[in-house]
């Protein structure tokens, strides 16, 4: 069984020729000339010194601007072609900014303007200009296996020194910790109402998510599957049920290499309707948080977004796109990055992920329970809200694969066959093989349901036979001023 399922490559080399072409007019000498202009123009101040190498990352490409004051100030620019909702991030992604910057010590960079692709005199999308933190390196490169080429996927190091180790997963369980601490009443992205002169913050826009991105980018997920705009959510169960939907939804939809075969396809459906069925019968929660309050959560927060300095210790926390309040069972699972790399990409195999997870949880697990120790002494948390203990409980419970199959679509088959399945429907046959689990399955599906599932197939099959383009690229495309 394959651990992941494969992203559509029609629009990922479509989507990859976008961002190329973009890149390609963007290093132009009269568009480098006029993005230093506009840095400068909203620094308000100082004499620049050097418009340093362009940083791209998967999602953005940012330019640094020295002044003679000693000082840097950086834009950002969303990359079409990989951002599939760049006006709505950005804004999503100023706000979230300046209310952890308002509520918590967590060192996010300071904006000093942002704007819409209208307002972009460059034609070059929407855009944040911020404050420069300097850094030695990301916490990727400094827990990453010494000796991996730049082309490698980042690994934890195993042979760090546990000391060091030690050092840096207390840092980062500090800005989880002042993350729980942010309670909301609502599922979905904060705004700031009224004219921004009171402490005024509302949940009243959708939870976008990094996984609604790749769906729409990688999995051709039409946007009208997407929850509206304006849409939040009340309860944990409606969200997750939400995002059930969502894990069929993209089946259905993504229009080349979803499946392999007729079997395959029956098989990724059973898990998706299943997961469906335990989603709307309220079995992926529990009852007494179902409510809220909400946390604020971050999809993206992982190693290669915490910056660091020469001494170790954590500079600025980076790219808060994908942040809103969410459900409490997202918080209170352990953070899947301690190993650096994700489970579906682990060299061999999920099962051999848990096992050297396991290990570091535990140190992971010590610090927080340290510094939860600390913020409690120093009135900044409450014994009641210690996340230690949820996520202890989450791991051992199978909570944490849970939460993380409701997030990762592209991941959700083996995650759901290898840690979810037998929890909730209970062993198979002797002699019955992991990737035949569905055929034991088909059982508890309905004779509408068994029907539904076979014009999927019809419908799967008759795709394999042809490729077609098939892309909601709508906003991806910046349009020339």
């Amino acid at each position: 069984m394959r651990t992941r399922m494969r992203f559509d490559d029609a629009v990922w080399e479509y989507s990859e020729a976008m961002q190329d072409a973009w890149v390609h007019e963007l290093f132009k000498e009269e568009t480098l000339r006029a993005i230093g202009g506009l840095i400068v123009k909203h620094r308000g101040g100082g004499v620049p010194v050097e418009l340093c190498d362009a940083n791209a990352g998967a999602s953005n490409v940012c330019f640094r601007m020295k002044f003679k004051d000693g000082g840097s100030t950086l834009i950002r620019f969303p990359k079409p072609g990989a951002t599939m909702f760049a006006e709505e991030q950005v804004r999503i992604e100023v706000e979230v900014m300046r209310y952890i910057r308002q509520h918590t010590t967590i060192p996010v960079p300071l904006v000093v303007h942002w704007g819409t692709s209208e307002e972009n005199p460059l034609g070059l999308g929407p855009f944040i200009v911020m404050e420069y933190v300097d850094h030695e390196m990301d916490l990727s490169d400094a827990l990453n296996t010494p000796g991996l080429a730049i082309q490698d996927r980042p690994i934890l190091d195993p042979d760090i020194d546990e000391a060091r180790l030690e050092l840096l997963y207390a840092q980062c369980a500090d800005v989880l910790l002042q993350l729980s601490t942010l309670r909301l009443p609502r599922i979905g992205s904060v705004v700031l109402v009224g004219d921004g002169s009171k402490d005024n913050w509302e949940v009243a826009q959708r939870p976008l998510s990094y996984g609604a991105n790749e769906l729409v980018r990688l999995g051709t997920l039409p946007r009208s599957k997407l929850p509206h705009p304006d849409e939040t959510f009340t309860s944990a169960s409606t969200y997750l049920n939400a995002l059930a939907d969502l894990h069929l939804a993209h089946l259905i939809h993504q229009r080349n290499d979803a499946v392999d075969s007729a079997d395959d396809c029956r098989r990724r459906y059973i898990a998706r309707l299943l997961f469906c069925k335990l989603a709307r019968q309220g079995r992926l929660t529990a009852g007494g948080t179902d409510l809220g309050p909400f946390i604020l959560w971050c999809d993206d927060l992982r190693p290669a977004n915490i910056l660091i300095n020469e001494h170790l210790q954590i500079a600025g926390v980076v790219d808060w796109e994908f942040t809103y309040a969410a459900p409490v069972e997202f918080s209170h699972a352990p953070p899947w990055w301690l190993l650096v790399e994700q489970p579906e990409y682990w060299p061999e195999g999920i099962e051999a992920w848990t096992e050297a997870y396991e290990r570091r949880l535990q140190t992971f697990l010590k610090v927080l329970r340290e510094r939860e120790d600390r913020a409690i002494e120093g009135g900044r948390l409450q014994d009641k809200d210690r996340l230690s203990a949820p996520m202890q409980q989450s791991w051992e419970s199978g909570d944490f694969w849970v939460m993380y199959a409701a997030r990762k679509s592209f991941a959700f088959d083996a995650v759901f066959w290898k840690k979810i399945d037998a929890r909730f429907f209970g062993p198979v046959g002797l002699g019955c093989s992991e990737d035949d689990r569905w055929k034991e399955r088909i059982q508890l599906l309905s004779e509408d349901e068994r029907a539904s599932m076979e014009e999927v197939v019809a419908k799967k099959m008759e795709e394999m036979t042809t490729r077609v383009l098939a892309w909601d690229c709508e906003e991806a495309v910046v349009k020339k001023g």
